[in-house]
């Protein structure tokens, strides 16, 4: 794959890359992104219906157990060659931060450590009544220890803000970027999909990359559709791998 040189030439001297990633880079793992139709018993719910603090007050069990089908999908599913090229560029970056709007893990698995999760972690538990420190967690029974609550999912459900800090330091690192990446999300989901104009409005390049056109598609810098799987590796090949003469 050719990409145009003057990117090539601007990737090579930027300091400050910030990548952000949505559920079109853990479908290339085989993962159903959020909004996929349920099966089985799931079939008659909308996960709109199921990620609530509601639902989690009606019916604690259902609600775990669903995110117990996920979290099982999540640990079958393994990182794909998109998120494997994203921790070779935080390693070859002088300065990178992944976003990301996913909850499945895949990224840390792929080793990927400078990142900021906006919705949170389907891996990690929160007290649901009182907010108790995790370190006394019934993790098993989805219990807390300290007060016997019920321990829900730490992700963000609807109707909740994301985390102040999260989205600050995403903004922040949009804001101070030279080159933003925008990979596998439909642009459309905010405050996320604000990132990209705040890096563009401080002359950052927006690259995107996604399988399908979004609202970001014609208003990028440049724009590659496809997987990121394909299309990640070669970047970072023809970024810095060919730059250095070496193989990796």
């Amino acid at each position: 794959m050719n990409f145009p040189e003057s990117l090539i030439e601007r990737l090579r001297q930027a300091r400050r890359i910030v990548a952000l990633t949505g559920a079109g880079i853990s479908a290339e793992s085989g993962l159903a992104t959020f909004r996929d139709a349920q099966t089985g018993l799931w079939s008659k719910y909308r996960p709109e219906e199921i990620a609530t603090a509601e639902a989690f007050q009606r019916d604690p069990k259902f609600v775990q157990d669903w995110y117990a089908r996920r979290r099982q999908n999540a640990l079958k599913s393994m990182p794909n060659a998109g998120h494997l090229a994203l921790a070779k560029m935080e390693q070859r970056a002088p300065e990178f931060l992944l976003v990301t709007q996913n909850v499945d893990g895949l990224h840390q698995r792929a080793g990927s450590k400078q990142m900021v999760e906006l919705h949170g972690n389907i891996h990690r538990f929160r007290c649901f009544e009182n907010d108790c420190a995790s370190e006394n967690f019934d993790v098993e029974n989805g219990r807390c220890r300290s007060c016997g609550g019920h321990l829900r999912p730490g992700v963000v459900w609807f109707g909740e803000m994301l985390p102040v800090d999260a989205i600050q330091t995403a903004v922040e690192a949009a804001e101070s970027s030279e080159v933003f990446f925008s990979i596998g999300t439909s642009s459309l989901v905010y405050p996320a999909a604000d990132l990209w104009r705040r890096a563009k409005n401080n002359g950052a390049v927006v690259v995107e990359i996604n399988k399908d056109p979004t609202p970001l598609t014609p208003l990028a810098d440049y724009s590659f559709l496809g997987k990121a799987g394909e299309i990640l590796p070669e970047f970072a090949r023809q970024i810095w791998i060919r730059q250095s003469g070496g193989a990796d």
